[in-house]
């Protein structure tokens, strides 16, 4: 029998050592630590959406130089023969050159659409700034978060591994039994595997930091430096939306589309207003020496105009389409304003409850848990209460840990999210 303990205890030493090897975070990566300004640094320079999203600024430059051409003019040259050779009649050459005249404005009216278009453009490009601005934030504390929850776990499994150890030399002492030693050691075990899921869950929101820098070197991943401080924020809540709708970059955008729409129907109208076609040439008649007709050399200029026929200006589907999309532009601004209340509503009452929730963590839960689970061990230790209610106080400490650094993410996340409402940023 006493072979069967020297056996028993020294098989779950073994075990217990190999767990605390195992449990090492896996590090066989290269890491290069970033703050959060430092990151979001270079989401703004290296990003490649944001970097494609730019050329659409270019594109609308463009557009500009594009409204400013004037219609091309044509030159024309032909020649005759009237049997010249055969009938002694004359030959000759003409040359002329047209050029359309645009009345009614429609060079200018197509400039300062294509300028409305521009201002269009760079709200746009400023709307996806914010957006992937807040999108990167988050992802950056969500890998802290990751990094958080791999810590509670492995102090976690430290604390199951310690107490397996010291269950397999009680149980070669003869103090336990080697059901609770064998218990001691499973749930060692159990928290081993949740140990390499996790690793797997923190590289993984390592790799979409590198995604957000535009990085493509898969050996080397990001590491957040820092932790969610500088949180606490003192808003008001009706100067926020008042700000918002005047400032925030898609109502911006949507006021630029109202614009858009204006200069679209100004250039409808323009276009409406007829051109005239202008025309000058000069011709050159040769003498004809026949007897029959016989005409002297000349040269003949010419000079005229042409007026189109606006007989398209009786449908006015263009006209009508215009009108219409000036209306509907003045609809989806006001959608947006109201979307920007609603928003930036939603999103202060999340920041608050955020705010309370970790208040409750950080004065009460946390310790509350931390004393319990001291007590239940210190206690098993003295042989006055089980294993399992050890195994319960552990497995309530590490939620009120997971937790918490879950409630710090949703503070850190709500905080974002109000700032990206209302279309503020001061998180760095």
């Amino acid at each position: 029998m006493q072979f069967l303990y020297r056996f028993f205890g020294q098989m779950f030493l073994w075990m217990a050592i190999h767990s605390a090897v195992l449990a090492q975070a896996d590090s066989n990566f290269q890491q290069t630590p970033v703050p959060l300004a430092g990151y979001l640094r270079l989401v703004a320079t290296q990003h490649l959406g944001y970097a494609a999203q730019q050329y659409n600024v270019s594109i609308a430059a463009a557009g500009i130089e594009s409204a400013k051409v004037f219609p091309d003019p044509q030159l024309s040259l032909d020649g005759f023969d009237n049997q010249h050779r055969v009938l002694k009649l004359s030959y000759g050459y003409n040359s002329g050159i047209s050029t359309t005249l645009e009345l009614g404005g429609k060079r200018k009216a197509r400039v300062a659409l294509a300028q409305s278009g521009l201002e269009l453009s760079q709200a746009q490009l400023q709307d996806y700034f914010r957006q992937l601005r807040a999108d990167a934030t988050i992802a950056w504390y969500n890998a802290l978060l990751q990094q958080g929850l791999l810590r509670v776990q492995q102090h976690a499994g430290d604390i199951m591994r310690q107490l397996a150890a010291a269950d397999a030399i009680r149980f070669q002492k003869g103090v336990i039994t080697a059901t609770d030693a064998r218990q001691s050691e499973l749930e060692a075990n159990q928290l081993l595997n949740s140990i390499y899921q996790q690793e797997a869950d923190f590289k993984t929101a390592l790799v979409q930091l590198n995604i957000n820098t535009g990085r493509s070197h898969g050996d080397t991943l990001l590491l957040p430096a820092g932790g969610f401080d500088h949180l606490e924020r003192d808003f008001n809540l009706a100067i926020l939306i008042a700000d918002a709708q005047e400032s925030r970059a898609d109502i911006l955008a949507a006021n630029a589309t109202k614009t858009v729409a204006e200069k679209s129907l100004a250039l409808v109208k323009a276009n409406r207003k007829i051109d005239l076609g202008i025309n000058a040439g000069v011709g050159y008649n040769a003498a004809a020496t026949s007897d029959i007709a016989p005409t002297p050399r000349y040269i003949a200029s010419s000079a005229g105009i042409s007026v189109p026929l606006k007989w398209s200006n009786h449908y006015k589907g263009d006209l009508h389409s215009a009108q219409y999309a000036i209306k509907q532009a003045g609809v989806a601004y006001n959608q947006v304003q109201l979307q920007i209340q609603v928003e930036v509503t939603q999103a202060w009452y999340n920041y608050h409850a955020a705010q309370q929730q970790v208040q409750q963590f950080e004065h009460t839960l946390l310790t509350s848990a931390q004393q319990v689970l001291q007590g239940k061990m210190y206690s098993y230790q003295r042989g006055e209460t089980s294993l399992l209610e050890v195994l319960n106080a552990q497995r309530t400490w590490n939620e009120v840990q997971q937790n918490y650094q879950e409630a710090l993410f949703r503070y850190a996340a709500a905080l974002v999210e109000l700032e990206r409402a209302a279309g503020i940023w001061d998180i760095s």
